[in-house]
């Protein structure tokens, strides 16, 4: 298989072309994120509206990022050489449509075909979004375009749950989709317009029979296997909170209304700061520090929730979110710098495999979780997520110890 390098020049920090496309990948970050998580804030309207238990509900999700998972790889190998802001953009724009078309599902299997379908058209853009930064990034500004990027991606996760929870109170779970769908639709069409000229140059062509060869290049590299490997626990971790703390906030002994049970994922905020701090204290004092700071305030937060106490829980939650994205800006942008300094290693192919874990996380992880909370509430969560965090904690100490490639 043909070996590509990243590109030994790119856009500087504070330069026009950086950001343009700083906000081109804030943009697709954003789009992304609002199709794939508006419908964590509707779950528990979903099971009630269809009959169907809390675990069963978050197939709506899991149904989208498990397609997404199994497409990624190939898809982001082989679109790749097609042009990436070619892709990107009917990546998106397909994705949309396929958004406004969800709304008028008839039943909960519909609906969960509708957003498998999302994520096959989905599939090819996180992975091309970060061998895009690679790419078109001078290598030192790496992990704070990587942070700005996440930045988009947890804007998108805010807003899509925001949007579609709000316009639900008011007009149902159809009108909550349908308004995520539009935009959607609108942050397609700035990505492209915002998307500058490519400087970094189109990945060679990839034929599917030399992918084989290539993933096993990545996964025989040790440290990416550990960074893969805390992909999928922070992933697992965060999705699962996220998709049970609606259930735990309805129910006693905190009975809250909806309403302003979807006003706890503004917690997602944090999130922005957290992703461009960690980038760029990466940068400047070491990524293993920041990894094991991070991973760390993700456990404690864990922990901080158990009690029924809604300062308490609302605060662990906060510091789950700061360390989850903190660590995945860390490791998602370790991945690209490590693949480019392995030899015949491509940043695209290293990402894909990062974004299987991730996504695989979501779908598989997100799913388990959903059983831990059926079978033992929120203190079997919290046993499942600290399991998690603490295999990605034994992994991020790990890294310490291997070679560079």
């Amino acid at each position: 298989m043909t070996t590509t390098l990243a590109a030994p020049v790119g856009h500087e920090r504070g330069t026009p072309g950086y950001r343009r496309l700083g906000a081109a990948l804030w943009c697709g970050g954003l789009a992304t994120f609002v199709l794939v998580y508006s419908v964590q804030g509707l779950l528990p309207t979903l099971a009630a509206e269809f009959g169907v238990s809390s675990s069963t509900s978050s197939l709506v999700l899991s149904a989208t990022t498990g397609t997404l998972a199994l497409a990624i790889v190939p898809l982001a190998a082989v679109a790749e050489s097609w042009g990436r802001a070619r892709v990107m953009t009917w990546a998106l724009a397909a994705a949309a449509v396929l958004a406004l078309l969800a709304p008028l599902s008839p039943t909960f299997a519909v609906l969960v075909g509708i957003r498998a379908l999302q994520g096959v058209a989905l599939a090819a853009l996180p992975a091309l979004l970060m061998a895009h930064v690679t790419r078109e990034v001078a290598p030192r500004w790496l992990g704070g375009a990587v942070g700005l990027l996440i930045a988009g991606n947890t804007i998108g996760g805010l807003s899509g749950r925001l949007i579609a929870g709000t316009v639900a109170e008011f007009g149902g779970w159809r009108a909550g989709l349908a308004a995520v769908g539009l935009v959607s639709l609108a942050c397609t069409v700035a990505f492209r317009l915002l998307l500058p000229p490519t400087v970094g140059g189109q990945a060679p062509r990839v034929r599917l029979r030399d992918l084989g060869g290539s993933v096993r290049l990545h996964l025989r590299d040790p440290g990416l296997r550990c960074l893969f490997g805390i992909s999928f626990a922070l992933m697992s971790t965060f999705v699962t909170v996220y998709n049970f703390l609606s259930f735990r906030l309805l129910a006693a002994p905190f009975a809250l209304p909806g309403a302003l049970v979807g006003l706890v994922f503004l917690g997602y905020l944090v999130g922005t700061g957290a992703s461009t701090t960690a980038g760029r204290l990466g940068d400047r004092f070491g990524r293993r520090k920041v990894l094991w700071g991070t991973v760390l305030v993700a456990l404690i937060g864990a922990w901080v929730t158990l009690p029924d106490v809604l300062p308490l829980v609302l605060a662990g939650v906060l510091l789950v979110t700061i360390g989850f994205f903190g660590a995945h800006s860390v490791a998602s942008s370790w991945v690209g710098r490590r693949s480019v300094l392995l030899p015949g290693g491509d940043p695209g192919q290293a990402s894909s495999l990062y974004l299987f874990a991730y996504y695989a996380g979501s779908s598989v992880g997100g799913l388990l979780g959903g059983v831990a909370f059926d079978l033992a509430g929120w203190p079997g969560l919290v046993g499942y997520i600290s399991a998690l965090l603490g295999a990605a904690l034994v992994l991020a100490v790990h890294l310490r110890h291997v070679p560079a490639p």
